[in-house]
């Protein structure tokens, strides 16, 4: 009687958080599966012709920006993320050495976390200007011309490559402050002991930091994954609804770009079925990446 009480209590303690899961994400999760099978399906009168198996894949699939956005987002995810997990992890153990002035440096490194994404992808665009920008006047300073990097008739590598610097930088405060704390709660007599045999610094790191800290990087790298598939603010940040430099717009269009293409003509007959096409897509490229990093882990993660 009184485990059946504990039951009732610990369901009424969750209630009001697997509301809000039904809600806003198990709902439209089944609902997005549930449209992308329907045959023309009409959003505003709510009429579909039918059902089909494959026939909205196909046309996400077949679309022109298909294969440029598959590019861009492949491009991002295994570009961008092993550097900032690799960066985040070298600064994150230089900050635990720091004794004097350390929260100052983790709140600079922090503040990217709560800046508007579309506010800093501005200002990384005027950091990239042509003419003015920091980058070009560092450049200048060492006898290198003016590069074009954001500018009208940007090439695409000039332009993912200033994309790939913001998304770096963007994603760091996260990455370190979940190191940092990975780095604090470990066992301060494993550095001790290596201490007192004299090992080098980079055995130290090799050995003992990244091993204890293997389930975090695992973590880090997973949620990382996922993030840098749903790319999208960035873009928009620095290009605008572009998508590209002028001249050579939709040249940085991600996956999340076409299902958004395809919700701005929700009101067109099929149009809300191809985007729940794509999303599934995207879901099930991330979904497979992260199982496979799930399984790789279990050889590789230390607990």
């Amino acid at each position: 009687m009184l485990e059946n009480k504990n039951n009732l209590k610990a369901w009424l303690y969750l209630s009001p958080a697997l509301l809000l899961l039904v809600v806003f994400t198990f709902y439209p999760l089944f609902n997005a599966f549930y449209l992308a099978f329907l045959k023309d399906f009409n959003f505003l009168l709510r009429t579909i012709e039918g059902y089909t198996l494959f026939g909205n894949f196909k046309i996400v699939i077949n679309s022109p920006n298909f294969k440029q956005a598959m590019i861009n987002t492949f491009v991002i995810v295994f570009v961008s993320v092993p550097i900032s997990v690799m960066v985040a992890l070298f600064v994150s153990v230089a900050l635990n050495s720091i004794k004097k002035l350390q929260g100052v440096f983790q709140t600079i490194y922090f503040l990217p976390y709560v800046t508007n994404a579309i506010a800093v992808g501005m200002a990384f665009a005027f950091i990239f200007h042509q003419q003015y920008g920091l980058i070009n006047t560092m450049l200048d300073w060492i006898g290198i011309s003016p590069v074009n990097w954001v500018g009208t008739g940007a090439t695409w590598s000039n332009a993912m490559f200033s994309l790939l610097v913001y998304t770096v930088w963007g994603g760091l405060a996260f990455k370190i402050m979940i190191f940092l704390s990975g780095l604090q709660s470990i066992d301060k007599q494993y550095y001790d002991a290596a201490r007192i045999d004299a090992t080098p610094r980079k055995r130290v790191f090799s050995r003992i930091t990244v091993p204890l800290l293997s389930p975090m990087i695992m973590y880090i790298v997973i949620t990382s994954f996922i993030g840098a598939f749903k790319a999208y603010s960035t873009v928009i940040g620095m290009f605008g609804p572009s998508l590209g430099p002028k001249g050579n717009e939709r040249s940085l269009i991600t996956f999340v770009a076409l299902v958004y293409d395809a919700l701005q003509h929700s009101g067109s007959i099929g149009a809300m079925s191809e985007a729940a096409a794509a999303a599934i897509i995207l879901f099930l490229i991330t979904l497979v990446f992260t199982l496979v990093q799930m399984q790789i882990s279990k050889k590789r993660v230390h607990y």
